[in-house]
């Protein structure tokens, strides 16, 4: 797995590439909790290059939208894959996160409640 990150105003755009499984999430949670402690006010986390994710991928996901939650802050995700979609829909987790298609979409549209 590879994490990017870049800033667009007042958006930090995280990259994850590869496999997000039990031996690489504890890298990706690093990065949020780095964000998390910056009370970064948004987040928006680029899926598109995501092959696989298991539980602690969604684990790790999971808690950074509930951190941010804490301190006002929003979570979005976008570019899931028609096999990553699948996993997000069979946790049901496309009811909690705010998901879009496009990298254009997530920057463009406004945060909901979610």
């Amino acid at each position: 797995m590879e994490i990017k990150q870049r800033a667009s105003n007042d958006v930090v755009i995280v990259g994850l590439s590869g496999e997000v499984d039990m031996s690489t999430s504890p890298e990706a949670r690093r990065a949020f909790l780095d964000l998390v402690e910056k009370k970064t006010p948004k987040i928006l986390v680029d899926l598109s290059s995501v092959s696989y994710i298991d539980s602690s991928g969604l684990a790790t996901l999971v808690e950074c939208f509930q951190n941010t939650r804490k301190y006002g802050g929003k979570l979005r995700l976008f570019g899931l894959n028609e096999n990553i979609k699948d996993v997000f829909t069979l946790a049901r987790l496309d009811t909690i996160f705010d998901i879009k298609e496009t990298e254009q979409d997530a920057l463009s549209k406004p945060y909901n409640a979610k």
